[in-house]
Formats: C-alpha cells, sequence, structure tokens
C-alpha cells in the first residue's frame, strides 16, 4: 500500500471526518465549521492511505443506503430486542443464563465488514465477540444464553443479519 495519500482518497476521508465532527459535535456555529475542515484536510491528508483503498466504494449512493437502513434497523430493533432481553435476565429471580462461547462462521471479505460485523456483536447485549480466526473465517463469540451451540444455527442466531448488512455495505 503507499504511504503517500492520493488526492481523491484524501478528499473523501476528509469530507466523512468532516460530517463526523459536525454531527458529534451538534453545532454549526462558525468556530465548529473551522475547526471541522481543519480537523477534517488533516485527517484526510494523514490517514486517506491507511483508511481506503477503493474510494469509489464510499461515493456508491447503494452503499450509503444499506448503511442507513442498516443503522435504523439496528439501533430500533436488534439494540432493543438485546437490552430487553438482557433486563429481563438481570429481572428475574434466578437470572437465567446459559454461557458458552460458540464458533460463528462468517462469509465476508474485508476487513470493514469483519469489523462491522465484530462490532455489532458486542455492541448487542448478552454477546461478545472473544476472537476472530481468519483463516477458518469464524468468530468465537461469548454468548450469555447459548441457544445452541451448532456453528450454523448461532449465525442464524447471531450475526447472519449484521453480515447481509456489512456485505452489502463493505464487500
Amino acid at each position: 500500500m503507499s504511504v503517500v495519500p492520493k488526492p481523491l482518497n484524501s478528499v473523501v476521508v476528509a469530507v466523512l471526518a468532516f460530517f463526523a465532527y459536525i454531527v458529534f459535535s451538534g453545532s454549526v456555529s462558525t468556530y465548529d465549521l473551522l475547526t471541522g475542515v481543519i480537523v477534517a484536510t488533516a485527517t484526510g491528508v494523514l490517514f486517506s492511505s491507511i483508511t481506503l483503498q477503493n474510494p469509489w466504494k464510499t461515493l456508491s449512493p447503494r452503499r450509503w443506503y444499506y448503511t442507513l437502513r442498516y443503522a435504523a434497523r439496528y439501533f430500533t430493533i436488534d439494540e432493543t430486542k438485546a437490552h430487553l432481553d438482557v433486563i429481563k435476565r438481570i429481572l428475574h429471580p434466578k437470572a437465567p443464563v446459559n454461557p458458552a462461547i460458540v464458533k460463528v462462521p462468517f462469509d465476508v471479505e474485508s476487513d470493514y465488514a469483519k469489523t462491522a460485523i465484530a462490532c455489532s456483536i458486542t455492541n448487542t447485549p448478552g454477546t461478545v465477540v472473544v476472537e476472530i480466526d481468519e483463516e477458518e473465517k469464524v468468530f468465537y463469540i461469548h454468548w450469555i444464553d447459548a441457544k445452541t451451540l451448532d456453528p450454523v444455527k448461532a449465525r442464524e442466531e447471531i450475526s447472519l443479519i449484521f453480515e447481509k448488512y456489512s456485505k452489502k455495505i463493505f464487500d
């Protein structure tokens, strides 16, 4: 991979960094816009060579559509179900848990897709990715209530929906 950033890569990373800066600062004051441009430009120049390989993927409206659709689903459905499940376990008098580390296969190629799936699993209460075996293409996941130890069924229960979206967004 080249150490010198390509101009398009720098611009794409800078635009994404600026967008994230403005969204998370929650402000569009002159100071924040100016600071955002400076920080985003520096970020684009410094990190584009290690962040992007193909900037055209980032500019795909189809990928953005699936990103927004995934975020909406994840935060409204997947997170809510997982939180309610953990709350039920906490409030239950006998705290019903059946913990296990399960082997869950995945079928994505890019590091971004693997990372997105692993983060989605780990951010969802009740599951934590403890290892990724790249050669075998499996996650090892600690599951608070292991409904199955079968890798295929565990994939359906835990990660298939995350994989579906990550594949459309990143691969």
